[in-house]
């Protein structure tokens, strides 16, 4: 049986039983998944002082293959639907820590991970290189909003996505 969509989670960090996404600033891989098209399912509401004098906040989450046999192979990530407010961008990063680690968490929300570059790729000929994920494994990617000072209030969001493959 080949890899479902099923099988591709996108877990919190934040530790295994973590399933706050404001607490998912790297750490261990939480039991928790992050649920498509839920308000608020990665970054919580922006408050009004850090609209206007603008903010750059971060959240880690994890790509795991939850197949019980197969390797989910040459995975990309990259974001399918860039934000749609014009106040705001988003732009991912592949976690420090290797295949399987833990990524060393941040302070707080407003603090940038170490050793982390930070890019926007637009589809997957672009995407950001992961690599094979054998049964069970992840990887850490890191998400970082900007919102420009002076943003309007807007309900935004985005699309990352990921994609990868099986043995013939």
């Amino acid at each position: 049986m080949p890899i479902e969509s099923t099988d591709i989670q996108s877990r919190l960090s934040g530790g295994a039983a973590n399933t706050n996404p404001a607490a998912s600033i790297g750490g261990a891989i939480s039991n928790t998944s992050l649920v498509d098209a839920t308000l608020n399912n990665l970054f919580t509401e922006v408050n009004e002082d850090q609209t206007e004098a603008g903010v750059i906040l971060y959240r880690c989450f994890y790509v795991r293959n939850a197949h019980g046999t197969l390797t989910w192979k040459n995975v990309k990530v990259w974001i399918q639907t860039q934000s749609t407010s014009e106040d705001t961008v988003v732009a991912i990063g592949l976690g420090a820590s290797a295949v399987n680690g833990t990524e060393t968490a941040v302070a707080n929300q407003t603090t940038a991970p170490g050793g982390v570059s930070f890019t926007a790729p637009a589809d997957k000929a672009s995407g950001l290189v992961i690599g094979d994920l054998a049964p069970g494994a992840h990887k850490a990617v890191w998400v970082r909003l900007t919102v420009t000072a002076g943003a309007a209030a807007a309900n935004d969001s985005c699309v990352i996505r990921s994609s990868g493959g099986t043995a013939a």
